[in-house]
This record gives C-alpha cells, sequence and structure tokens, in this order.
C-alpha cells in the first residue's frame, strides 16, 4: 500500500508500524523519524515562520483564518504522482493541517482514486485508539495491537510510581502570545503524570487567555509547551514567560516531539512531566526534552 501522511504525527504512527517504506509523500513539517524529512516528497508546504515572534505568528493565523485562507499548500500535483492509495490527514484543527475536505476536493479534480482516513484525536485514549486504527486500515492489526499494548503498559507503569503521591497544580502553555490553555490530550498527560491540570480543556480545543487568568487558578508549575516548537524554541519562549509569571517553577519541554503531536511519543511527554513533578519517583528524562527555566 502506497501512503501519504499530510500531519507529522501520522508519520510518526506510520514509521512506528514499521512501514516507512510505504510512506511516499510527508509534508514539510515531518521531521520525526529524520528519514521522513530526507527521504519522502513533499506534498505540502506552508509559510515559513522562523523570525517571527508568538505574537506575529498568531496575527498571521488569524487573518489567514478570517479571510478562509489556507495556511497550508497542498501540491496536488506531486501527490497525483505518488499514485497514493491511502492518505493520513485530520480535521481537528485547520491550523495543524489541511482539512480532509481540501484533500477530498483536490483528489477529485485530478481524477485520483486514493482513500482519505481523517485522525480526529481528541483525547490520550483517543490518540492511541487512532494507532489501531491506521494499524488496521494498512493491514497489520497486530502490529498496532502490539505497539499499542507497549504504549498502555508504560502508562500503567508511570501511574503506579505516581500513585498516592500529593499532585501538584500544573498549567501547560500550548502558545505564549497570547498565552493559550493546554486543551484536548494535553491534560491526560498531566493527569497520567501525577500532576492536576488547570486552566486546561481536556478533550476540547486550546483557547486564548490571560496570564492573569492563569494565575487566578493557582498553578504550582507552569510548562510551556508551545506548539511548532522543539526544545530550543521552547525555552527561549518560557524566558518571556518567566516575567509575566513571577514566582513559579517554570519548564520548558520539546512540545513537537513529545506534547503536541497526537502520536506514540506522547507517552514519552507523559514520562517526562511525571519527572518534573515528582523527580524520585521515575527516572531522569532524556537529555534534549526539557529545560528548568527558572526553579521558583
Amino acid at each position: 500500500m502506497r501512503l501519504v501522511s499530510l500531519l507529522p504525527s501520522a508519520t510518526e504512527i506510520v514509521y512506528a508500524l514499521g512501514l516507512g517504506e510505504d510512506l511516499v509523500g510527508v509534508t514539510f513539517e515531518c521531521d520525526e523519524p529524520p528519514a521522513a524529512r530526507t527521504d519522502k516528497t513533499v506534498v505540502v508546504g506552508g509559510r515559513d515562520t522562523r523570525g517571527m515572534s508568538p505574537a506575529e505568528i498568531d496575527s498571521y493565523v488569524r487573518i489567514q483564518l478570517a479571510a478562509g485562507a489556507d495556511l497550508y499548500t497542498l501540491h496536488a500535483q506531486a501527490l497525483a504522482a505518488l499514485q497514493p492509495d491511502l492518505i493520513l490527514t485530520q480535521d481537528l484543527c485547520r491550523v495543524c493541517a489541511l482539512p480532509s475536505g481540501h484533500v477530498d476536493a483536490a483528489l477529485d479534480y485530478l481524477g485520483c482514486q486514493a482513500e482519505v482516513m481523517s485522525l480526529d484525536p481528541h483525547t490520550l485514549e483517543d490518540v492511541l485508539e487512532s494507532v489501531l486504527a491506521v494499524g488496521d486500515r494498512v493491514g497489520v492489526p497486530d502490529r498496532a495491537a502490539r505497539l499499542v499494548a507497549e504504549l498502555r503498559a508504560r502508562l500503567d507503569q508511570l501511574a503506579a510510581r505516581v500513585g498516592g503521591r500529593p499532585r501538584p497544580r500544573v498549567a501547560v502553555i500550548e502558545w505564549t502570545d497570547p498565552p493559550y490553555t493546554a486543551g484536548h490530550w494535553i491534560p491526560d498527560l498531566v493527569a497520567v503524570a501525577g500532576g492536576q491540570p488547570v486552566a486546561a480543556r481536556p478533550g476540547s480545543q486550546s483557547v486564548p487567555t490571560t496570564w492573569a487568568s492563569i494565575a487566578a487558578t493557582e498553578p504550582d508549575v507552569l510548562i510551556v509547551a508551545p506548539c511548532g516548537y522543539h526544545l530550543a524554541g521552547a525555552a527561549e519562549l518560557a524566558e518571556a514567560v518567566a516575567a509575566a509569571m513571577p514566582g513559579l517553577p517554570i519548564w520548558a519541554i520539546d512540545a513537537d516531539g513529545i506534547i503536541v503531536r497526537p502520536g506514540p511519543r506522547l507517552v514519552d511527554g507523559a514520562e517526562a512531566i511525571a519527572w518534573i513533578l515528582h523527580p524520585d519517583a521515575v527516572p531522569a528524562a532524556p537529555p534534549g526534552r526539557l529545560a528548568q527555566v527558572r526553579a521558583s
């Protein structure tokens, strides 16, 4: 089966299922594993936001969406040339990837017969179920079941390690200017890591808020996990957050790597958050995943 992924998390799922050789097309944002970036045809492009501040990016996104414009460009002819059997995309967030309806319309115009499968998880459990759904659709249900069983075992072990301990109040910030609450599966990661999510919208879309509103939830720890950023960028933004939220321990985390993309590495994210909250109960997070910006 010839596969095309239109979102980074789906690319990670495909590789985790051992189907990297079947993947023929990806997006410009697919950077994990590195082979996805170097060996595959890029069929979706987008604006290079490097050099733009979070406020400038937020403004650009708002203007584009208000105008009904797309944030991504589908290279339709390149997609059709790949002759895919299955295209993986999503309808969960227009800021994250092309909606499936846009892909369907392009395929109809090109006369391409590929099936489009939309992955739209809202919770951590939904993410695990989406792995099973992909595995079933591409013909490797047993492989997907083993992978999900391994991920569930790690989550169960983590919950056991932090069970019965005090649960610090944790605010995870998905964007910094303006600040956005943690939504969808991110509060689940905090909960399984032994924390109490605050300033959060479990299972729902992240929304803009204010630093005063976040402070009013009385968090014990603030974790900066801006969508679209790995650790270095998150740490830089977290330095600015420290001025807005005095007196709190502040951590930066590899958001794109282990927090915001709904794929298998979310379990790594839960383990990393657990180490922030309960460092004496869980193994240390591997290098490159966390950075403490302020101790208190």
